[in-house]
């Protein structure tokens, strides 16, 4: 059985679960709550010692092949390209469209989260190498920590060489072993999609967020069935764009419902390889690095969410300085959530409402109800842009074996 159906009857379940079970009592959250934990720990729990090894091994053989340049060049224009490109996208969608104003709330401001830039750079060299393992939520120190120890095996192929074999030996270990987990992960997606549809239904009762939501759906389809797919056919000549639309169902799965950067990065890596055909020296580089910094989704999502709030605070026209000030801050602010692989979208809001200042500090209690969902397609959408952006950094550097669609897992 394929990969996406597991997954797909897993949400289906989930889902079903949750219009026919009663949430009301406590019992049943608390229940649900510790299952859904469960299914996130279980989900990432061989991610950290894959992608020490996988990148170490990468790494090693970009710098023997002298394509580590190539390789970082066009990961860099993919992530620059994107994030511009949807955030502008965001910011027409919703200067076009005028969504209807939605009511204020009578909440209290809570605690302001910030992101520390100092702080995310301190973590990339902690007083011991071996800490970076640790943390399996900010993913660079360890991208920092393997690609070093990488590219001291380069320096000299003679001393390194048992420790090359090792390496590459606990790679592959530790990516079987994931194989493993990322399949088993399709039956905790029964309770994460159930955890996600009980917090959506009560966004549903409402009603006063469906026209936001539905903007989102339209761009979401816009972004990846639409401009992604041509995107690549354009600047990729021969490539069958519905290859790697087909391979991203399952990650945009797992992101959507669970709305965590860190949960969908092995199911992608997985499909990278053994759909997609992309090489591992790329394979275990540009997917974490993807889905550390590739956050194109959150940027597109904070801006239009963010207009949304001033116009329903205010009647007023947005100016054109402000339309600059809220595109380049939510521009930035993607590339600062590597750290927060869930929320990321509904804190770097909060931040822009604190930062814009203007009476409007409290805006982003606005859309709390909704956080999730907004959430949920910024995370789809930075799943599809990882999928398309790998896909397209191994076809520029001719590291793909192409499979059949018949073949994909």
């Amino acid at each position: 059985m394929k990969l996406w159906i597991k997954y797909l009857i897993g949400i289906t379940l989930g889902v079903l679960a949750a219009l026919i079970i009663p949430m009301d009592s406590r019992t049943a959250s608390d229940v649900l709550n510790f299952l859904t934990e469960l299914a996130i720990r279980f989900g990432r729990y061989t991610l950290l010692p894959t992608l020490f090894f996988g990148i170490a091994i990468s790494v090693y053989k970009l710098r023997l092949n002298k394509h580590v340049l190539s390789v970082s060049f066009w990961i860099i224009v993919v992530l620059v390209v994107t994030a511009v490109m949807l955030t502008v996208l965001g910011l027409l969608s919703i200067l076009i469209v005028q969504l209807p104003r939605i009511p204020i709330p009578t909440g209290k401001v809570t605690e302001i989260p910030s992101i520390s830039i100092q702080e995310l750079v301190l973590k990339l060299l902690p007083f011991s190498s071996f800490q970076s393992l640790l943390d399996g939520i900010y993913l660079l120190p360890v991208f920092v920590f393997a690609g070093l120890a990488g590219a001291g095996c380069a320096v000299d192929l003679g001393d390194s060489k048992a420790t090359v074999s090792l390496f590459d030996s606990l790679a592959r270990v530790s990516y079987s072993v994931m194989g493993f987990f990322v399949d088993m992960l399709a039956v905790g997606m029964i309770a994460i999609s159930c955890y996600w549809m009980v917090d959506a239904m009560a966004v549903f009762k409402t009603g006063m967020y469906l026209p936001l939501i539905i903007m989102l759906f339209v761009l979401f389809v816009l972004v990846v069935c639409v401009i992604y797919p041509f995107a690549l056919r354009f600047f990729c000549q021969g490539t069958r764009s519905i290859r790697v639309l087909y391979a991203s169902i399952t990650p945009i799965l797992v992101a959507f419902f669970s709305g965590d950067s860190n949960l969908t990065l092995p199911v992608a890596m997985r499909h990278g390889s053994e759909s997609l055909g992309i090489k591992r020296r790329v394979n275990s580089v540009s997917y974490p690095v993807f889905a550390i910094f590739a956050r194109s989704g959150s940027a597109l999502v904070t801006a239009i969410c963010f207009i949304v709030i001033l116009r329903s605070y205010s009647s007023l026209s947005i100016s054109f300085a402000d339309i600059i000030w809220i595109g380049a801050t939510s521009l930035c602010l993607s590339f600062l959530l590597g750290g927060i692989p869930v929320g990321g979208t509904f804190i770097a809001l909060t931040i822009m409402c604190t930062s814009y200042g203007r009476g409007f500090e409290a805006g982003y209690l606005l859309l709390k109800p909704v956080a999730a969902i907004i959430g949920a397609f910024a995370t789809a959408i930075d799943a599809a842009t990882a999928m398309f952006g790998s896909y397209f950094v191994a076809f520029k550097t001719k590291a793909i074996n192409h499979y059949d669609m018949k073949h994909f897992i």
